[in-house]
């Protein structure tokens, strides 16, 4: 099994950092492969450029997204995790979806370009396994009041992942991290990204489809 983790933290010895370590753990110990892409080693820049914007309208991918899309296209399994701003992804993992989600590549109108706004959508993007991490600051209480995490599940899990045809997407998150006097429950999201991991890689795993769980829901 081949696992890419993308990350978007800039401090190496952080708690994402050590959420993202007790991750991956699990796979590393049944020998399975596994790619980190840390935006912020890798000074992956998320702004949308000129060359974007071309191949938003049919022209080449920028190399770097091509690469890009190569990285994503080896994995049997996708993680993400990422402290949350502003009760969402930061703008540097936001920007990389928007940079490497293409059209042509994670979705597509009709038959291509031309066809945008006239023909149904295709996703073109394969079911791909995938599960969210975020690290919040706030407790679940502030989350359940406002409805932060279905709000998140509902931009993140159905209006980017299922729009391009990844439907097994489930988001977890780990609450209340900051402070002293929360380090007990660091101690216990750590015990969480790794029992994730262990549900996430095990064979007998249920597939999910957030898209229809979303739907019924409402």
């Amino acid at each position: 099994m081949n696992l890419l983790t993308v990350f978007a933290h800039p401090l190496p010895n952080s708690y994402p950092a050590a959420v993202l370590e007790c991750f991956v753990a699990p796979f590393r110990a049944a020998s399975h492969s596994v790619e980190i892409l840390d935006l912020h080693a890798e000074n992956f820049d998320p702004r949308f450029t000129e060359a974007d914007h071309a191949h938003f309208w049919g022209g080449p991918a920028p190399s770097e997204i091509a690469a890009m899309h190569r990285r994503v296209e080896r994995a049997d399994r996708l993680a993400f995790v990422f402290p949350v701003y502003w009760w969402g992804m930061p703008a540097l993992m936001k920007g990389w979806i928007e940079r490497v989600f293409t059209g042509g590549w994670a979705y597509q109108y009709g038959k291509g370009v031309e066809d945008r706004g006239k023909a149904p959508l295709n996703a073109l993007l394969g079911n791909v396994p995938t599960v969210l991490i975020g690290i919040g600051g706030s407790s679940r209480a502030t989350y359940d009041k406002y409805g932060y995490a279905e709000a998140m599940r509902t931009q993140i899990d159905v209006g980017t992942f299922a729009y391009c045809g990844i439907k097994d997407v489930q988001s977890h998150l780990i609450f209340d991290v900051e402070g002293d006097h929360n380090a007990p429950k660091r101690a216990e999201g750590l015990e969480l990204a790794a029992d994730i991991a262990r549900s996430f890689m095990a064979p007998d795993r249920v597939a999910r489809d957030a898209k229809a769980e979303h739907f019924k829901a409402r």
